[in-house]
């Protein structure tokens, strides 16, 4: 006989409940936020990396834009779950370092499968890996301004 084993729901946080938790956090904090990521121009203008990966790197930027959590209302390149993205310069082999909002999101697979396919699908791309990195911890001050202004915490 197999032995059945419970089901344990994990508690999701619903997206307005979120929101609102991050406009508190903001409220409460005193230090501008950060900005998530570069300008297109500073990596126009970054001399260590080719035409050719500056070009894959904005497509892959781009394609991670189409991809939103699903607990806040944002893309995860402007949410900052994005922390580095890596193009070989001969290969155009694309790495992706990212994180998730919290360690229990219960969609953590989803989001990592659905950024594995989209970077792997960018013209130019040979081959693509996504690493979930944990370390820095994802805090509202890694999204973009943009990110903070259409989450009205601007």
């Amino acid at each position: 006989m197999s032995e059945s084993t419970e089901h344990v729901p994990l508690p999701v946080i619903n997206a307005s409940a979120k929101v609102e938790e991050l406009r508190k956090q903001t409220l409460a904090e005193q230090a501008p936020p950060k900005l998530a990521d570069s300008t297109v121009v500073s990596r126009f203008l970054d001399a260590k990396l080719t035409p050719a990966q500056k070009a894959v790197k904005e497509k892959v930027i781009d394609a991670l834009r189409t991809i939103y959590d699903p607990e806040i209302p944002v893309n995860i390149y402007d949410l900052g779950l994005i922390y580095r993205i890596d193009v070989d310069e001969k290969t155009l082999y694309v790495k992706v370092q990212m994180t998730l909002t919290a360690p229990a999101c219960p969609v953590a697979g989803e989001i990592l499968q659905q950024v594995q396919k989209k970077v792997e699908v960018v013209e130019g791309v040979s081959d693509a890996e996504v690493e979930l990195v944990w370390e820095p911890a994802w805090s509202r001050a890694m999204m973009s301004e943009a990110a903070a202004l259409e989450l009205g915490l601007l």
